[in-house]
């Protein structure tokens, strides 16, 4: 199965997981652990907006950084920015947060509530170039089921 194929099967399956259930964390933990399962990343979480920062939610993966201030590493960016970021290389992003040392290319998709970012998709690979635009347009349709 390709890419694509794979992201059509895991849309259909979030899509069933989430119908009916209103409660948003429980909506991030069973999305992060479907995408995790699906794709075998290194990491796959959300981080939520608490007081003008990022405060670590539902993940998949080993520990990470607990919160991340606005504007900081590739998370905090793509919330400022308030666009997804793909990033190749983390050791050649400006301000990159490494929350762990393994982690070597990353996505931060934003999601979207009345027109501001309340929270962030983000995915870790121990791969360089992990991710791409395909990556980018399912993901970003993907958050908007929440």
């Amino acid at each position: 199965m390709n890419k694509t194929e794979k992201y059509q099967q895991l849309y259909k399956q979030l899509e069933s997981l989430l119908d009916g259930e209103s409660d948003q964390i429980a909506n991030m933990a069973n999305m992060a652990a479907l995408i995790h399962e699906t794709f075998g990343f290194w990491w796959t979480g959300f981080y939520i907006v608490k007081d003008e920062q990022l405060v670590l939610g539902p993940f998949q993966g080993p520990v990470a950084c607990t919160r991340i201030p606005y504007g900081k590493g590739v998370c905090g960016t793509a919330w400022q920015r308030q666009e997804t970021i793909v990033v190749p290389d983390v050791e050649e992003f400006p301000g990159h947060i490494a929350c762990s040392s393994l982690s070597r290319s990353e996505i931060v998709v934003p999601i979207f509530a009345d027109g501001s970012v309340y929270a962030v998709l983000d995915i870790d690979s121990k791969e360089l170039a992990t991710f791409d635009q395909t990556d980018k347009e399912w993901l970003e349709q993907i958050v908007e089921l929440l």
